[in-house]
């Protein structure tokens, strides 16, 4: 039996966190002070410790067999960590909290998908109707807490996220784990897969997105505030882009059976380029930023389940919380680091517009990356919708 609801529940939570933390943290930081610079290298430990701790924690996952007591563990001490922002307001306490939190809960997202898509087997395609149980989470968390600034002080950010991680240790201890893949699903090497060029251009692109979507990520939420939206305002744009993902999410079995997962990854980054041109340079037309906020059903949601489904195909078996701790790293890490720290300098040296060029830049650069770099159609074109030989 697939613990449908159990994994849903995780997915809910593990991203409500996401809803709260990433639109109004930055919110939190600037009340009490802090420069944009001081911001973005805060927020940039978050992917810092993407690059590092999941490599580490998939490796153990990998040889001692024991993921779920992985995920168990670093959800305790991510609330541990998170607890010492009620504590200080000093910058190397904050930066103290942010590492240990971050370390701990950058660990889980590439085990617990390792997870999901070893308790579904052959019904690999189911995995978009538990995902978007995170989508409604981010949902919930943003719109709720949105609105609640406008009434309440921005402290309730730490007790709200707080809560939401007790949420995460719960559900740790609720989801089962799955049974060890068989070795003879282990045909290649990891290191034999990583040569492979389709390989090679899928993770390179796949940094690139995550630094294309840096500023957005630090600095969207300041950008409306800052311009005239009010919060509850930001929560709705953010919310719009998760529901357009969620759409996205539904549909891609759909989609898959229509295009390859190259052609759904190559529109994805298209419309990246577009998208942060728009923002950068059209945010005070409210109509074009719904617009850009929509397209985040292609820029995240359409890119991110397709990014996903060629590594499970890709890194089979023992290598998939390998395969899957390093698409985390070198993407949401490693890309979303350079984004985010990049975008703290540019921020308030040459402004919003040109900040967000810069992004738009780096999505094309993946596009192209990815055009030139993988060109034929491997076993991954059709994981999502395909039982598994």
């Amino acid at each position: 039996m697939i613990p449908y609801w159990r994994l849903s529940a995780y997915y809910f939570f593990y991203f409500a966190f996401v809803g709260a933390f990433s639109p109004y943290f930055t919110l939190y930081l600037q009340s009490i002070a802090l420069s944009a610079t001081d911001i973005a290298l805060l927020m940039s430990l978050m992917q810092l410790m993407r690059v590092l701790a999941p490599n580490l924690w998939g490796w153990l996952a990998e040889r001692l067999g024991m993921r779920i007591a992985i995920v168990r563990l670093s959800a305790l001490a991510s609330l541990a960590g998170f607890s010492v922002f009620f504590l200080t307001t000093e910058f190397a306490g904050l930066f103290a909290a942010m590492a240990l939190m971050a370390f701990f809960w950058s660990a889980v997202l590439p085990l617990i998908e390792g997870l999901a898509f070893a308790h579904l087997g052959d019904q690999s395609h189911r995995y978009g109707s538990i995902r978007v149980w995170g989508s409604v989470g981010f949902i919930v968390a943003v719109l709720a807490l949105g609105h609640s600034l406008d009434h309440l002080p921005i402290e309730a950010v730490l007790w709200v996220t707080a809560s939401i991680l007790a949420g995460i240790v719960l559900c740790s201890f609720i989801v089962p784990e799955a049974p060890r893949p068989p070795p003879q699903r282990d045909a290649a090497s990891f290191g034999d897969t990583l040569r492979r060029p389709e390989v090679q251009a899928l993770l390179g692109a796949c940094f690139l997105m995550s630094a294309a979507h840096g500023a957005l990520y630090v600095f969207y939420s300041i950008y409306l505030v800052d311009i005239g939206y009010d919060k509850g305002l930001v929560g709705w744009m953010w919310t719009l882009g998760v529901l357009a993902e969620i759409v996205v999410f539904m549909w891609m079995p759909r989609l898959t059976r229509r295009f390859s997962l190259r052609a759904i990854l190559l529109f994805s980054f298209a419309c990246a380029v577009a998208r942060f041109l728009m923002i950068g340079w059209g945010a005070h037309s409210l109509a074009l930023l719904l617009f850009a906020q929509v397209l985040h059903g292609a820029t995240f949601g359409a890119y991110h389940a397709a990014a996903i489904a060629a590594v499970n195909e890709w890194f089979p078996g023992r290598l998939q919380s390998r395969g899957q701790a390093l698409y985390g790293s070198l993407s949401f890490g490693a890309g979303g680091m350079l984004g985010g720290l990049l975008s703290g300098y540019t921020w308030e040296g040459i402004g919003p517009a040109w900040t967000y060029t810069i992004g738009s830049g780096f999505a094309l650069a993946g596009l192209l990356w990815l055009l030139l770099g993988w060109r034929g159609e491997p076993g991954a074109a059709h994981a999502l919708h395909e039982p598994r030989r």
